[in-house]
């Protein structure tokens, strides 16, 4: 059979002498080589399409699977303390602090990306990392106050939860506290770190994701209420400091936001979600088992999982595998989701409760009236309804991260399920103390605050985290050979351009609270 096209081609190259060439070797060696390199390249060209293609949707995919983390730690940016001051800011400053909105994003941003390294390199969560490398004075004295933090919380999410019940079914406040501690202690006992399956952990994540995305449902609806009057150029003038982000106690509010945005419970949590996937990639690669004579002394399968799980520490391939992952994910949900969400509840407040007569005691109660009066009664349904979704999710989210600091600092010897129940005890009844005994009228001022000594306790709890990350002795990934020795360390620790910035966020977040903190002094002197 005779040779066509290409392959003729290829053959004049291959043998130039031929006689029964119809042209001159000067005609095939410039032509029909441009052909033939044409070809070559179209070829590869539409190879290297197929493989970028094939690399893209393999990585989605991957991606696919750590998608959860991420919405889970976002919860705790959406909060009702974030409610409570986005309110105050939009209702006293209007837009002018979105900026600050915007910066808590980016500091939270970078801080969660130190919490996913820490956890995917050490296997341990903050709290355990304290009980690990610090002495045991300064591991009780951050404990204490982690502690102090998660009360904090659960002040702001069970207070928040119980007015978004009493606004939309009438539910009495005390009523509305006691059904949000029953939701939270069924939730406790439900998730287990360490005896969870990973599809029983996805399925849960994927439970508060939907929660989430209801929250996202809502204000995109809500966004749709505000005023056409409302100028689109103001409000991204909004997310550029200026001067009328220091009127009406500006600052005051600034450091609400940034205690609401970036929460110190936040970095337990992201620390100790990212371990479930790292010990699936090592079970299912061989890198890590469970034998059959790890359950002969234990007293039940749940104690053994719980140890492994505690003591367990990724290998580098899992560390490598994994991490990046997590930080996209991570990046990706905080910038979309926590920040829409914060920037929007600003914004309707900024449109409709800037200028009016109740601004400056602006509560939720108020917004919710005025929603419902000047735009529409569905306005302040769907506001309140995206209050109750992020009280619950929050809610959920800060048992998880209760248990993490209770669970770490302290080497419990308790039973699992008892000690689940003392670790929320602890936090939970001055919860319910402060919710049920202060009344409607201080509850906003309750929540503030909330957000104020969350800013205050910031510092203090990322100072560690800063630590660890960049200590080498700590932040390195063994590599073994077959019979499990260590063969060599990979040092993973911060390099010198992450340790400055992680110094210098350190750093503003102190000066920011001593500065209001002073202010604050200085203001209520001169009212006295």
């Amino acid at each position: 059979m005779e040779s066509s096209g290409p392959q003729e081609s290829t053959s004049r190259i291959a043998d130039p002498q031929r006689t029964d060439s119809p042209r001159s070797n000067d005609d095939w060696n410039v032509k029909d080589t441009f052909i033939i390199e044409e070809q070559i390249e179209v070829s590869e060209g539409s190879h290297k399409d197929v493989s970028i293609m094939e690399t893209l949707k393999k990585s989605f995919f991957k991606y696919l699977k750590f998608v959860g983390p991420g919405l889970m730690v976002s919860v705790a940016y959406i909060d009702p303390g974030n409610y409570s001051t986005s309110v105050s800011a939009g209702a006293s400053n209007q837009f002018s602090l979105l900026c600050i909105i915007l910066m808590s994003n980016f500091i939270a941003i970078f801080l969660q990306c130190l919490c996913i390294k820490l956890g995917s390199v050490t296997g341990l969560d903050l709290s355990r990392a304290c009980r690990a490398y610090l002495p045991r004075w300064m591991n009780l004295t951050l404990y204490f106050f982690a502690e102090c933090a998660i009360i904090a919380t659960d002040i702001a999410e069970v207070i928040g939860t119980a007015i978004a019940l009493n606004i939309l079914i009438k539910v009495p406040l005390p009523a509305g506290v006691v059904i949000t501690v029953i939701d939270v202690f069924a939730i406790m006992f439900v998730y287990k770190p360490g005896t969870s399956s990973i599809r029983f952990i996805k399925m849960f994540e994927y439970g508060v994701a939907l929660l989430v995305l209801g929250v996202c449902i809502c204000f995109a609806v809500e966004l749709a209420y505000i005023p056409k009057t409302t100028s689109v150029r103001r409000i991204f003038r909004g997310f550029v400091p200026s001067s009328q982000m220091f009127e009406h106690d500006g600052l005051y509010t600034a450091i609400g936001i940034l205690g609401a945005t970036v929460m110190p419970h936040s970095l337990f949590l992201g620390s100790g979600l990212v371990q479930p996937r790292l010990l699936e990639y090592d079970v299912s690669h061989g890198n890590y088992s469970i034998s059959d004579s790890d359950l002969a002394d234990k007293k039940s399968k749940e104690e053994v999982l719980e140890t492994k799980y505690f003591s367990y520490k990724p290998s580098l391939a899992a560390i490598r595998y994994c991490m990046k992952y997590s930080f996209v994910e991570l990046a990706l949900t905080l910038f979309t989701l926590a920040l829409f969400i914060n920037c929007s509840i600003l914004i309707v407040s900024g449109a409709t409760l800037y200028g009016t007569e109740g601004a400056a005691d602006a509560d939720l109660y108020t917004i919710h009236d005025l929603l419902s009066k000047t735009l529409a009664p569905a306005a302040g349904t769907v506001f309140m309804v995206a209050l109750l979704l992020s009280g619950q999710s929050a809610g959920v989210v800060c048992t998880i991260a209760g248990q993490i600091v209770c669970e770490g600092h302290i080497n419990w010897k308790l039973v699992p399920w008892k000690r689940r129940l003392v670790t929320r005890a602890i936090s939970m009844i001055p919860c319910l103390v402060v919710s049920i005994c202060i009344g409607r009228p201080a509850l906003s001022k309750a929540l503030n605050a909330s957000q104020v000594v969350l800013s205050i306790l910031l510092p203090f709890l990322v100072a560690p985290l800063i630590y660890f990350t960049c200590k080498k002795s700590i932040m390195n990934a063994e590599v073994k050979d077959e019979d499990g020795s260590v063969t060599r360390k990979v040092n993973m620790a911060n390099n010198w351009f992450t340790t400055i910035a992680a110094v210098l966020i350190w750093i503003f977040l102190s000066f920011l609270n001593v500065y209001a903190i002073v202010q604050l002094g200085i203001s209520h002197g001169d009212i006295n």
